[in-house]
């Protein structure tokens, strides 16, 4: 058993042939999905996908590069959203330097928001970040001091020290297709050492295809080669993988039934 933790099944890619690419992933031997929104105009399309879906589930949230087109959402959309029963995370949120499609002060703003609403709801918050370690831990170190929230870092490629303060605050580390790279070996090296009870497995689908997909459109079946290649790494049977990331994706997202 294996979830995606982290795809995009309306985007461009996926949606084209979303009941496709669902029968391939679950022959794949996935057996949940978290479908993820990065813009207010995807919540309700996001959303009646997961409630046709019975293995799907939804979040609500902005990313960051679309942070000011959103400037102005307050936490009461984000709450209202999350009301239904199938949105079960916050996000995906958080800073993106290295396009910097938006205002960073904005950004950060946005990212506060969304981390009072994970704090209200108890719903997981999760946190892109890209070229902005320093600023993502110092706003999740303060924020965590105000009342503690449970989140993660998807799509996982900072660092090994951003790794380790991650995991003090009490955060779970998502790793993609990224691992399998030949190029990331710092990034290896760290998916070898995750504590077994903080690590799940994503695609963010469509993008970044693992080895041996690269150059394809990512898709959500494609997790089993992330968690084959990660199970590797870590010394352990792929099937051993697919329960503890499986059992922690349940423990994370506790909204979540199958």
């Amino acid at each position: 058993m294996l979830i995606d933790s982290h795809c995009h099944l309306e985007y461009k890619g996926l949606v084209e042939d979303q009941l496709g690419v669902l029968s391939r992933a679950r022959a794949a031997g996935i057996s949940g999905f978290l479908n993820i929104s990065t813009r207010q105009r995807e919540w309700d399309q996001v959303i009646a996908t997961a409630a046709r879906e019975s293995d799907v589930w939804a979040s609500v949230g902005i990313h960051p590069h679309e942070a000011d087109a959103h400037a102005d959402l307050g936490e009461a959309a984000l709450i209202s959203a999350s009301e239904h029963p199938k949105v079960i995370a916050i996000g995906e949120t958080g800073l993106d330097y290295y396009y910097e499609h938006s205002e960073r002060a904005t950004q950060q703003a946005l990212f506060r928001t969304h981390i009072q609403v994970a704090r209200e709801t108890g719903l997981p918050l999760i946190v892109h970040t890209r070229d902005a370690e320093e600023d993502t831990a110092a706003i999740l170190a303060d924020e965590m001091g105000k009342g503690a929230f449970p989140a993660l870092i998807h799509c996982f490629t900072a660092s090994a020290d951003f790794a380790g303060q991650m995991l003090a605050l009490g955060l779970t580390i998502s790793l993609s297709g990224i691992v399998t790279f030949k190029n990331a070996k710092d990034l290896q090296a760290i998916a070898a050492e995750i504590p077994e009870d903080r690590l799940l497995i994503e695609t963010d689908a469509p993008f970044l295809a693992p080895i041996p997909h690269r150059g394809q459109v990512c898709e959500p079946g494609f997790t089993a080669d992330t968690a084959r290649f990660v199970a590797g790494l870590r010394g352990v049977e792929m099937e051993a993988l697919g329960e503890v990331t499986t059992r922690n994706f349940f423990q994370l997202f506790s909204k979540a039934h199958l």
